[in-house]
Protein backbone atom coordinates (compact mmCIF):
# COMPACT_ATOMS: atom_id res chain seq x y z
CA UNK A 1 0.00 0.00 0.00
CA UNK A 2 1.28 3.44 -0.90
CA UNK A 3 0.43 6.81 0.58
CA UNK A 4 -0.89 9.33 -1.93
CA UNK A 5 -0.68 13.05 -1.38
CA UNK A 6 -3.98 14.19 -2.86
CA UNK A 7 -2.57 17.31 -4.46
CA UNK A 8 -2.55 18.65 -7.99
CA UNK A 9 0.86 18.32 -9.58
CA UNK A 10 3.05 21.41 -9.98
CA UNK A 11 1.11 23.34 -7.34
CA UNK A 12 2.69 24.68 -4.15
CA UNK A 13 1.02 21.94 -2.09
CA UNK A 14 2.52 19.32 -4.41
CA UNK A 15 5.99 20.86 -4.09
CA UNK A 16 5.69 20.89 -0.31
CA UNK A 17 4.55 17.24 -0.31
CA UNK A 18 7.77 16.30 -2.14
CA UNK A 19 10.05 18.54 -0.07
CA UNK A 20 12.80 16.47 1.58
CA UNK A 21 11.78 13.34 -0.32
CA UNK A 22 13.56 11.53 -3.12
CA UNK A 23 11.36 11.51 -6.22
CA UNK A 24 11.80 8.80 -8.84
CA UNK A 25 12.53 11.48 -11.43
CA UNK A 26 15.88 11.66 -9.59
CA UNK A 27 16.36 7.88 -9.33
CA UNK A 28 19.00 7.91 -12.07
CA UNK A 29 21.03 10.35 -9.95
CA UNK A 30 21.09 7.82 -7.12
CA UNK A 31 22.42 5.18 -9.49
CA UNK A 32 25.26 7.44 -10.67
CA UNK A 33 28.62 5.74 -10.26
CA UNK A 34 30.40 6.20 -6.94
CA UNK A 35 30.09 9.59 -5.27
CA UNK A 36 29.63 11.40 -8.58
CA UNK A 37 28.74 15.06 -8.84
CA UNK A 38 25.17 14.32 -9.95
CA UNK A 39 24.53 11.99 -7.00
CA UNK A 40 26.14 14.39 -4.53
CA UNK A 41 24.08 17.33 -5.79
CA UNK A 42 20.90 15.30 -5.40
CA UNK A 43 21.85 14.29 -1.85
CA UNK A 44 22.68 17.85 -0.82
CA UNK A 45 19.48 19.20 -2.36
CA UNK A 46 17.35 16.83 -0.29
CA UNK A 47 19.32 17.64 2.88
CA UNK A 48 18.89 21.37 2.18
CA UNK A 49 15.14 20.81 1.86
CA UNK A 50 15.07 18.97 5.18
CA UNK A 51 17.02 21.79 6.85
CA UNK A 52 14.92 24.61 5.44
CA UNK A 53 11.53 23.04 4.85
CA UNK A 54 11.54 24.68 1.44
CA UNK A 55 11.55 22.97 -1.98
CA UNK A 56 14.79 23.50 -3.91
CA UNK A 57 13.63 22.17 -7.29
CA UNK A 58 12.86 25.38 -9.13
CA UNK A 59 14.67 24.71 -12.42
CA UNK A 60 12.62 25.16 -15.56
CA UNK A 61 13.38 25.72 -19.23
CA UNK A 62 11.61 25.88 -22.55
CA UNK A 63 11.44 22.09 -22.83
CA UNK A 64 9.81 21.58 -19.42
CA UNK A 65 7.38 24.45 -19.98
CA UNK A 66 6.43 23.05 -23.40
CA UNK A 67 5.95 19.64 -21.86
CA UNK A 68 3.66 20.98 -19.15
CA UNK A 69 1.54 22.82 -21.71
CA UNK A 70 1.30 19.88 -24.11
CA UNK A 71 0.78 17.10 -21.57
CA UNK A 72 -3.05 17.34 -21.62
CA UNK A 73 -3.05 16.89 -25.42
CA UNK A 74 -0.68 13.93 -25.14
CA UNK A 75 -2.83 12.38 -22.40
CA UNK A 76 -5.97 12.77 -24.55
CA UNK A 77 -4.18 11.12 -27.47
CA UNK A 78 -3.00 8.25 -25.25
CA UNK A 79 -6.56 7.68 -24.04
CA UNK A 80 -7.92 7.76 -27.59
CA UNK A 81 -5.36 5.23 -28.83
CA UNK A 82 -5.49 2.82 -25.89
CA UNK A 83 -9.10 3.25 -24.85
CA UNK A 84 -7.88 3.53 -21.26
CA UNK A 85 -8.69 6.32 -18.84
CA UNK A 86 -5.80 8.07 -17.09
CA UNK A 87 -6.27 8.88 -13.41
CA UNK A 88 -4.29 11.97 -12.42
CA UNK A 89 -2.80 11.75 -8.93
CA UNK A 90 -0.34 13.67 -6.79
CA UNK A 91 2.88 12.55 -5.09
CA UNK A 92 2.76 8.88 -4.10
CA UNK A 93 4.91 8.02 -1.07
CA UNK A 94 6.68 4.76 -0.25
CA UNK A 95 5.23 3.36 3.00
CA UNK A 96 8.57 3.12 4.85
CA UNK A 97 11.25 5.01 2.92
CA UNK A 98 11.39 8.77 2.30
CA UNK A 99 10.91 8.43 -1.44
CA UNK A 100 8.03 8.54 -3.85
CA UNK A 101 6.92 9.25 -7.39
CA UNK A 102 4.66 11.66 -9.25
CA UNK A 103 3.13 9.74 -12.15
CA UNK A 104 1.70 11.36 -15.22
CA UNK A 105 -1.17 9.02 -14.50
CA UNK A 106 -2.38 5.69 -13.19
CA UNK A 107 -4.13 3.38 -15.64
CA UNK A 108 -6.69 1.02 -14.15
CA UNK A 109 -5.49 -0.98 -11.16
CA UNK A 110 -2.35 -2.42 -12.77
CA UNK A 111 -0.75 0.27 -14.91
CA UNK A 112 0.67 3.74 -15.17
CA UNK A 113 1.83 6.14 -17.85
CA UNK A 114 4.86 8.39 -18.25
CA UNK A 115 4.34 11.14 -20.82
CA UNK A 116 7.19 12.98 -22.51
CA UNK A 117 6.69 15.90 -24.88
CA UNK A 118 9.58 15.96 -27.33
CA UNK A 119 10.84 17.70 -30.45
CA UNK A 120 10.41 15.88 -33.80
CA UNK A 121 14.02 14.69 -34.07
CA UNK A 122 13.79 13.00 -30.66
CA UNK A 123 10.44 11.45 -31.58
CA UNK A 124 11.88 10.08 -34.80
CA UNK A 125 14.89 8.59 -33.02
CA UNK A 126 12.65 6.90 -30.45
CA UNK A 127 10.34 5.45 -33.10
CA UNK A 128 13.24 4.11 -35.18
CA UNK A 129 14.99 2.53 -32.18
CA UNK A 130 11.82 1.08 -30.68
CA UNK A 131 11.27 0.38 -27.01
CA UNK A 132 11.83 3.43 -24.86
CA UNK A 133 14.89 5.63 -24.12
CA UNK A 134 17.17 4.14 -21.46
CA UNK A 135 17.46 7.46 -19.63
CA UNK A 136 13.90 6.97 -18.40
CA UNK A 137 14.43 3.44 -17.06
CA UNK A 138 15.21 4.38 -13.46
CA UNK A 139 12.18 6.66 -13.22
CA UNK A 140 9.77 4.15 -14.72
CA UNK A 141 11.07 1.09 -12.86
CA UNK A 142 11.15 3.17 -9.68
CA UNK A 143 7.49 4.02 -10.20
CA UNK A 144 6.71 0.34 -10.76
CA UNK A 145 8.63 -0.52 -7.57
CA UNK A 146 6.80 1.91 -5.28
CA UNK A 147 3.38 1.45 -6.87
CA UNK A 148 3.53 -2.34 -7.05
CA UNK A 149 1.86 -2.09 -10.45
CA UNK A 150 2.46 -4.53 -13.29
CA UNK A 151 3.30 -2.23 -16.21
CA UNK A 152 3.99 1.34 -17.24
CA UNK A 153 3.32 2.84 -20.66
CA UNK A 154 5.95 5.21 -22.00
CA UNK A 155 4.13 7.76 -24.15
CA UNK A 156 6.15 10.13 -26.31
CA UNK A 157 4.26 13.01 -27.91
CA UNK A 158 5.52 15.36 -30.61
CA UNK A 159 2.95 17.94 -31.67
CA UNK A 160 4.57 18.90 -34.99
CA UNK A 161 4.86 15.35 -36.33
CA UNK A 162 2.30 13.92 -38.81
CA UNK A 163 -0.74 12.60 -36.96
CA UNK A 164 0.22 8.92 -37.28
CA UNK A 165 3.66 9.63 -35.78
CA UNK A 166 2.60 12.19 -33.20
CA UNK A 167 2.03 9.71 -30.39
CA UNK A 168 4.38 6.80 -29.67
CA UNK A 169 3.59 4.28 -26.93
CA UNK A 170 5.83 1.53 -25.59
CA UNK A 171 4.75 -0.79 -22.77
CA UNK A 172 7.32 -1.35 -20.03
CA UNK A 173 7.08 -4.44 -17.84
CA UNK A 174 8.56 -4.82 -14.38
CA UNK A 175 12.26 -5.68 -14.28
CA UNK A 176 12.49 -7.38 -10.89
CA UNK A 177 16.29 -7.62 -10.82
CA UNK A 178 16.62 -3.93 -11.66
CA UNK A 179 13.97 -2.99 -9.09
CA UNK A 180 15.73 -5.00 -6.37
CA UNK A 181 19.00 -3.22 -7.07
CA UNK A 182 17.30 0.19 -7.25
CA UNK A 183 15.53 -0.37 -3.93
CA UNK A 184 18.84 -1.28 -2.28
CA UNK A 185 20.63 1.74 -3.73
CA UNK A 186 17.83 4.07 -2.67
CA UNK A 187 17.97 2.72 0.89
CA UNK A 188 21.73 3.36 1.01
CA UNK A 189 21.30 6.83 -0.45
CA UNK A 190 18.59 7.81 2.03
CA UNK A 191 20.79 6.51 4.83
CA UNK A 192 23.47 8.93 3.66
CA UNK A 193 20.88 11.73 3.60
CA UNK A 194 19.91 10.98 7.20
CA UNK A 195 23.53 10.81 8.31
CA UNK A 196 24.44 14.16 6.77
CA UNK A 197 21.29 15.79 8.10
CA UNK A 198 22.02 14.49 11.63
CA UNK A 199 25.63 15.70 11.43
CA UNK A 200 24.54 19.19 10.40
CA UNK A 201 21.97 19.31 13.19
CA UNK A 202 24.44 18.32 15.92
CA UNK A 203 25.23 21.93 16.77
CA UNK A 204 21.58 22.91 17.10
Amino acid sequence: MVDSAETIQRTEDWRLARCGWLGMSSASDVLAKGQGITRTKCLRRIVAELLTGKPMETYSNGHTERGNLQEPHARDSYEDITGALVEQVGFIKHPTLRCGYSPDGHVGTDGGVEIKSVIPTVQLETILKGGYPSEHKAQIQGSLWISGRKYWDFCSWSEDMPEHLRTYISRVERDEAYIKNLAAEVAVFLGEVDALFAKLMEGK
